[in-house]
């Protein structure tokens, strides 16, 4: 046989003899029996406890935009300014009827002292005095409204009106909300409702995000919705809460009770379609070679770890890096 290949043969059994590459260990969790809250689950959005929503009571443009989507106020702060020339010039013809009225009724006062005139007529240039300060009145305010100020301390949430828009008296401009005050709404159906009704404590879960508040107290009013037959709860977030908004989804989980269970932080979880499966590194005191297997997952517990209902036992200990692992074993083979 020629040198070369005898040399080939060789290393081609050395190589085959050769122990597989070992694997570099990943992050791992030991699944284990652990005490979790009972919680009843609820859909719910994200709403502020104070909220304003300002408008002009003049018509007229707007001339002057001073702050944006995300910008904090203070009360009182100057939000636009609407052109309050039309509303200006109202105020002039309203005081200028104002004064003739006046005008008038000490006239026909004057009258009727000295007889020449009727009680009727002495009513009816009171009566018109009347209307004409309750007119210059209105129009006085309706021009104090050009300037649209904050109504509270916040943060603006919505600017509904651009620079140049018309205003009209009662069309929305800005929205501004305190962030200091937020809480959860939540649908309960009927049927649930005293099972929500026993619940001492809720957690407001952020599925998008994975983040999870104790919420400070729960509200549940005494009515149920005739259409949906759902009653509503409020679920006060904590005072200070960062990076929450109005009209962020949310799930709230009353909490009704506790229980052991078996759970398995959810990086663990390899999910192909329908189907969840975890790496088990060890099996008890054993450790083995990365095995892939499939579990049958339950809810979501208080706390953010996904309740196991088949395929895992306490003690057995799984990968954290799911898709590192399954890389490294490919490239081992």
């Amino acid at each position: 046989m020629h040198p070369a290949l005898i040399l080939s043969a060789a290393a081609a059994f050395a190589l085959a003899a050769s122990p597989a590459p070992s694997l570099a260990q990943p992050a791992a969790h030991t699944v284990a029996l652990r005490e979790v809250r009972l919680t009843l689950p609820a859909e719910a959005v994200i709403e502020a406890t104070k909220q304003a929503t300002v408008a002009t009571q003049v018509s007229g443009r707007i001339v002057a935009v001073k702050v944006e989507a995300g910008d904090r106020v203070k009360p009182g702060q100057l939000l636009m300014s609407v052109d309050a020339r039309e509303a200006t010039e109202n105020v002039a013809a309203a005081r200028a009827q104002l004064v003739q009225a006046e005008a008038n009724y000490r006239r026909t006062r004057n009258l009727f002292k000295q007889k020449f005139v009727s009680e009727a007529a002495l009513d009816a240039a009171e009566a018109a005095l009347k209307s004409a300060r309750a007119q210059a009145g209105a129009a006085g305010a309706g021009a104090s409204h050009a300037a649209v100020t904050a109504p509270i301390a916040g943060i603006v949430a919505l600017r509904h009106a651009e620079l140049g828009d018309l205003a009209t008296p009662g069309k929305p401009l800005v929205t501004v909300f305190d962030p200091q005050g937020l809480r959860a709404l939540a649908s309960i159906p009927q049927f649930k409702l005293k099972e929500a009704q026993r619940a001492k404590s809720a957690r407001v879960e952020f599925p998008e995000t994975g983040r999870w508040l104790d919420g400070a107290r729960i509200e549940i009013l005494p009515t149920i919705d005739a259409q949906s037959h759902t009653a509503t709860a409020r679920v006060y977030l904590p005072a200070g809460t960062e990076g929450i908004v109005p009209g962020m989804a949310a799930r709230v989980h009353f909490v009704v009770g506790q229980a052991k269970k078996l759970t398995v932080p959810p990086q663990a979880i390899l999910r192909r379609g329908e189907i969840s499966a975890v790496y088990v590194l060890k099996d008890g005191k054993a450790s083995l070679r990365p095995q892939l297997r499939q579990v049958r997952l339950g809810e979501a517990v208080a706390g953010g770890e996904l309740e196991v209902l088949s395929g895992l036992a306490a003690g057995e200990t799984v990968s954290l890096e799911p898709v590192k692992t399954g890389i490294e074993m490919k490239q081992a083979r």
